[in-house]
């Protein structure tokens, strides 16, 4: 792999190289419940007939929250520069059948609410001793998205 090539945070989290990635999720051939990270067993029914499929690209925030300081060892992604400004960590619903947390891209606290159209997106994390830059996956505001009415949350 040639220095300065972008590389996934962890294999099999999301499709890569991909001009549109997807979250890789799988779905249980038994229950039909939905996991990420995709797994072998059902985290419902404990089935052993879990399938690998890709989960929708977009999605609406349930629940956010704000965090003004930099995570603790072991974090390692240089994604949030050497300023101590806030950023947000939400709960993305997608398609009605599983809620992912992933970092918030692109927003401001002022736009940000309950039931906002998010779609997915790879983002830098950090640059490897390579010099490969680690990337992966966020979600940031899709204004031509309709929202959903399905959930009540709140701002925790």
């Amino acid at each position: 792999m040639p220095v300065g090539s972008q590389i996934p945070i962890a294999e099999g989290l999301f499709t890569w190289p991909a001009s549109d990635p997807a979250l890789i999720g799988a779905q249980c051939r038994n229950c039909e419940a939905v996991a990420f990270p995709s797994r072998e067993t059902c985290p419902r029914c404990g089935a052993i007939s879990m399938h690998r499929n890709e989960l929708p690209r977009e999605g609406n925030l349930w629940t956010w929250t704000s965090q003004g300081f930099r995570p603790k060892e072991p974090f390692c992604g240089d994604l949030l520069g050497t300023g101590a400004q806030p950023w947000f960590v939400g709960l993305v619903e997608l398609g009605g059948r599983i809620r992912i947390e992933s970092i918030l891209h692109n927003v401001a606290e002022q736009e940000l609410a309950i039931g906002m159209p998010l779609k997915l997106t790879v983002i830098p994390f950090r640059t490897s001793d390579s010099g490969d830059t680690v990337i992966t996956f966020a979600f940031e505001p899709a204004p031509h998205i309709t929202t959903s009415d399905s959930t009540e949350a709140a701002h925790v």
